[in-house]
């Protein structure tokens, strides 16, 4: 089957290939044993700004899909993007309160992820959905969802985590849980893409959309593996089978 042939989740997993080795280069070095801890939780402080713009980027995404589908029939998409977006709502909301009890329990605090200004790398992933979902068609936010669903935790890396730093499963949940859930979350997105009437135009914006925010991704991860300032420790811990102690 060719790529025109081909239905428009395959052809934006076909883009979305051309990028991965980076990410997964950029994964690997984060992950790695040498000072994970530490890493870890600024992994945490990290991920819990990108996370929490998830619902309110939905949320602004389906107030525009509703007004379109409103100023009457002429975008056929507007009503099943409004109830894709309106159920996946449901199914994220909570889910940055899992990274601050994940941070507590790695020996930080709710103020070292909620204090500091989140950094650049951060607003370069989420900033542009913003854009593009007032400024252009809300279907774009898309993209940046299939990245997010996509490139979620691999199911041992919770194993690994806790072997390498000796933090409890509580420390964990995030990680845990987005690699059981978004397997699932990413495959309702795909079936909808296939679904969805989209124009050319159209499906340019979600593959622009999903590999700006694969690129974007790819450089926070970067940036994580290296050796980046950790939140203060919040009191001593148990020591490690490596000897690091939280």
């Amino acid at each position: 089957m060719s790529p025109a042939d081909a239905g428009a989740s395959a052809r934006l997993r076909t883009k979305l290939l051309l990028l991965e080795p980076e990410l997964r280069d950029a994964t690997a070095h984060m992950w790695r044993a040498e000072g994970l801890l530490p890493r870890y939780r600024t992994y945490l402080c990290t991920m819990h700004a990108v996370i929490r713009a998830s619902v309110p980027l939905m949320e602004l995404a389906l107030a525009r899909s509703r007004r379109r589908a409103q100023d009457g029939p002429g975008d056929p998409l507007a009503e099943p993007l409004a109830a894709y977006l309106a159920e996946h709502i449901e199914e994220e909301t909570g889910h940055d309160a899992w990274l601050l009890a994940d941070l507590f329990a790695a020996g930080a605090s709710a103020a070292d992820a909620l204090g500091p200004m989140p950094p650049p790398d951060v607003a370069t992933l989420v900033g542009p959905q913003y854009y593009w979902i007032e400024h252009h068609h809300p279907v774009a936010l898309l993209g940046y969802i299939a990245v997010l669903e996509g490139y979620a935790p691999a199911p041992g890396l919770t194993d690994r985590i806790c072997t390498l730093t000796g933090l409890p499963a509580a420390a964990l949940r995030t990680v845990r849980e987005h690699a059981a859930l978004d397997t699932d979350h990413l495959d309702e997105l795909y079936a909808l893409l296939d679904r969805l009437p989209l124009t050319r135009e159209q499906e340019t914006a979600v593959a622009v959309s999903a590999l700006h925010s694969l690129d974007a991704l790819t450089r926070l991860f970067v940036r994580l593996g290296r050796s980046a300032t950790a939140p203060p420790l919040r009191g001593a811990g148990p020591t490690s089978p490596l000897g690091v102690t939280r």
